[in-house]
């Protein structure tokens, strides 16, 4: 049986779909309510950042799907180990190898992880596609997509070949102490994405560009500072890595990750 943490997140939403699809049992967990989450399935209702919540939760599981959450990566690992998961895939930021003073954080997960007894397959993401969901409200209501350093390009990925690869490396062999770097298909820029949106919609998106200051201070009412600051070092002066495509959602997948404007058309109700 596999665990899902962040079952009704982005990433999260997709993965039980695609595991629900090949006929495994998991149990799903989130912090708040089962939306979404396929019928007989079990869900129980736990919180990464207290780990005793979890060991129910674990319980009959000998894989985990984690996210990084919470400050006690120690914390949670021993729970898992402790109700018998023996491996576990999880998402990870592109940000620690580029950026390892800005994004601590997830470097401690995957520091606890590697100093585990547990199989591994760690999936560092740039950034998400989904990410654009924060322009949801100001487009809806005035067409209007505001973001800083509008015509630097990076390679978003889809959450749906996050969570294809997720599932790979949970159902098939072959990915043990793999770490995969997951891109899209080719850089955007915020104002490309912006229009892919207005595309999807069938009427313009007016984009504006956010100066720093303003991303920043948006940035800091659902961030530590120091990863808003490492944050809008990627958007506004990328390293060669952060810009570079990565094969690996290809290598994986056999096929090429999705292009911005698909997650736009399945995502357009959204904003609409």
């Amino acid at each position: 049986m596999i665990a899902v943490t962040g079952a009704t997140g982005n990433v999260g939403r997709e993965l039980i779909r695609i595991l629900d699809e090949a006929g495994e049992a998991m149990t799903t967990i989130s912090r708040g309510e089962a939306q979404g989450v396929p019928a007989g399935s079990r869900h129980v209702r736990a919180d990464l950042a207290d780990p005793d919540s979890l060991r129910s939760a674990f319980d009959g599981a000998d894989a985990l799907f984690l996210l990084v959450a919470g400050d006690d990566p120690q914390g949670v690992l021993d729970s898992a180990e402790a109700a018998g998961i023996r491996r576990v895939v999880m998402v990870s930021s592109l940000g620690v190898a580029t950026r390892p003073d800005a994004y601590r954080h997830p470097a401690a997960f995957e520091t606890a992880l590697r100093g585990s007894g547990l199989d591994r397959t760690v999936l560092r993401c740039g950034g998400l596609n989904s990410n654009a969901f924060a322009w949801a409200g100001s487009i809806r209501a005035d067409r209007v997509a505001a973001a800083p350093f509008g015509d630097v390009g990076l390679p978003m990925v889809d959450p749906a070949d996050v969570a294809e690869v997720a599932a790979a490396a949970l159902l098939r062999p072959g990915h043990a102490d793999a770490v995969y770097e997951l891109t899209g298909p080719a850089p955007t820029t915020p104002r490309e994405r912006a229009a892919a949106i207005g595309a999807a919609l069938g009427e313009p998106v007016r984009f504006v560009e956010q100066s720093r200051e303003e991303a920043l201070k948006q940035m800091l009412g659902f961030m530590p500072e120091p990863v808003a600051e490492g944050t809008l070092a990627i958007l506004g002066e990328p390293l060669a890595a952060e810009r570079r495509v990565s094969p690996d959602v290809e290598r994986v997948l056999r096929r090429a990750p999705r292009p911005f404007a698909d997650w736009a058309a399945r995502s357009a109700a959204a904003f609409r």
